[in-house]
């Protein structure tokens, strides 16, 4: 890994140790993309383009703007069989305003639909269409339909649980970084009953929660839609199902956004994806760490990147003995930090609280650290989502000592987020259903338009290698590379370049060279110690105490 993972050879040679394949893993079950599966796909399509979507007001959604508007679309649980049971998926709409931004006596032309997805999974797009408020999206906006929507188990999507949306938040909680081994029995446990609980909460449909379906959604919404053909984008894990759909439909392919791309090659999902993200985690604390010594005269948090670990160190230890507020514990302080990782623009607001705690000012810290209690049943929705999916889609190790030996070797290196992805992901070693085979995306010379793929160099959540290997696995692809820059998903951002991509692709069907680059956006400015905002960004909600691809 280059610029999104470890600096060191000794961490490099470690992760190609690591990328071996998994020992132990669950059977897997073969891959149908071209037979029933493929057929229930056209027929639930055509019943769907039929049906269309009856768009109104969205009336479980208080302070909607007037001109977002709700419908929702019927699905087969199980594609195999479409004329089975169906779920409903909830989609939101916002017209093309036809008006350009730069020219109020212009009207632009409608150019169809833009569907798009957050990631996860688990992640809801529903709220996506009020992004065209926003003066980046506003181009956009005059010429697409800007349509989101709840993917299957998200919402009210035929919504999955886990464990009662009441026992989600833990918090306080520990979060050691080199786990003893009662403590590691303690968890296994908890994974075990908490696959347990997924499969009595959900029921025998769990199976069929999974990336390839997701895939299938998608289609099924482009012809309810009347589009012919999709124009998607894609963030984060929003790209992998992505890759699936422009590989089982390459021919409904009108223009595909990748922004931030998970790395597809079948044998990286998804075990070993998390261990390349735990690693560049590591790098992106590093990244904050510099940010914050190079502010230390506004944070006073120490002048070097090991005075400053040694200050999160120091409030991590005060947190175990004394949670701030009784709710704030280590594992609340690292998920905090955790999400610093993905969105610089969190760094002043992060690094101000932590300042604060150590000085003897608790309030920042419990603001933005503290368990959002009234969403647990959110939350607790996008945890279930997230280990459905990534358990059905894939074959996991079965034997903790795998997992254990794997992380740590990693947490020797990169302590921050090893542990904590690994109690994240350690039910999939326990999943009570058949696993699928990933498919093995792919598209030849000719079979898709061009597309566009965005990353940033420096990103953690989904390594920039990631990136490269969609490109190569896409023929006709384009990668624009924000370069030593980390935030995780960039389209529509601060960068104007890379916005220039965006808008020229969508708009006008247009794509650089095979790669192009921008120079990274603006680091963040430290804020005054008497800002405590609580950032609320239109950005991709985070898993419990981990993080999302």
């Amino acid at each position: 890994m280059r610029a999104a993972a470890l600096h060191s050879a000794a961490g490099t040679l470690l992760l190609t140790a690591l990328t071996l394949a998994p020992a132990g893993s669950a059977p897997a079950a073969p891959v149908a993309f071209d037979g029933a599966e493929q057929q229930g796909t056209a027929v639930a399509a055509a019943r769907a383009g039929a049906a269309g979507i009856a768009f109104g007001k969205c009336a479980d959604v208080k302070e909607m703007p007037g001109a977002m508007r709700c419908g929702t679309v019927s699905v087969p649980l199980d594609y195999a069989h479409p004329g089975g049971k169906q779920i409903k998926l909830t989609v939101t709409r916002v017209a093309a305003t036809h008006k350009d931004p730069h020219n109020s006596k212009r009207r632009v032309r409608r150019q169809g639909a833009l569907v798009y997805n957050p990631g996860g999974p688990g992640g809801d797009g529903r709220y996506f269409p009020l992004v065209g408020l926003l003066p980046e999206w506003k181009r956009i906006a005059a010429a697409y339909d800007l349509v989101g929507y709840s993917p299957r188990g998200v919402g009210r999507s035929a919504p999955l649980s886990c464990e009662d949306p009441g026992h989600f938040f833990k918090a306080p909680a520990q979060a050691p970084t080199h786990p003893s081994q009662s403590y590691k029995k303690a968890r296994v446990a908890q994974a075990k009953a908490y696959a347990q609980g997924c499969a009595k909460r959900s029921g025998s449909g769990l199976k069929y929660f999974n990336s390839l379906n997701n895939a299938r959604d998608l289609d099924v919404i482009r012809a309810a839609l009347g589009e012919p053909k999709l124009t998607f984008m894609g963030a984060s894990y929003g790209t992998y199902f992505g890759a699936l759909y422009a590989t089982l439909f390459p021919s409904h392919v009108r223009r595909m956004v990748f922004d931030s791309a998970v790395d597809p090659a079948p044998e990286q999902i998804w075990y070993r994806n998390n261990l390349e993200q735990s690693a560049a985690f590591e790098s992106r604390w590093t990244d904050f760490r510099k940010w914050i010594a190079k502010h230390n005269d506004v944070y006073g948090l120490g002048r070097t990147v090991a005075a400053v670990q040694h200050s999160y160190a120091k409030a991590s230890a005060r947190l175990a003995a004394e949670p701030a507020g009784g709710k704030v514990g280590p594992a609340e302080l690292q998920a905090a930090f955790l999400s610093a990782g993905y969105y610089d623009d969190y760094w002043p607001t992060r690094a101000q609280a932590l300042s604060a705690y150590l000085k003897g000012d608790p309030k920042p810290l419990i603001e933005q650290a503290g368990p959002a209690t009234e969403a647990a049943a959110e939350a607790e929705n996008s945890n279930a989502v997230y280990t459905a999916v990534e358990c059905n889609d894939a074959p996991w190790p079965t034997d903790f000592t795998v997992w254990d030996r794997d992380n740590t070797r990693l947490s020797r290196v990169a302590p921050f987020e090893t542990w904590d992805n690994v109690w994240m992901n350690l039910p999939c070693a326990y999943w009570p259903t058949s696993r699928q085979q990933p498919l093995d995306v792919r598209t030849g010379p000719g079979e898709l338009p061009p597309t566009l793929i965005l990353a940033a160099e420096r990103d953690a959540a989904t390594p920039y290698e990631g990136a490269q290997e969609m490109h190569r696995r896409l023929s006709g692809s384009v990668l624009v590379t924000e370069r030593d820059a980390g935030t995780h998903g960039i389209a529509g951002g601060p960068n104007k370049c890379v916005n220039g991509y965006l808008d020229a692709y969508l708009l006008e069907g247009r794509t650089p060279d095979e790669q192009a680059s921008c120079a990274p956006h603006a680091e963040p400015k430290p804020k005054p110690q008497d800002d405590r905002a609580r950032q609320t960004p239109l950005k991709e909600p985070l898993k419990g105490s981990t993080a999302h691809h």
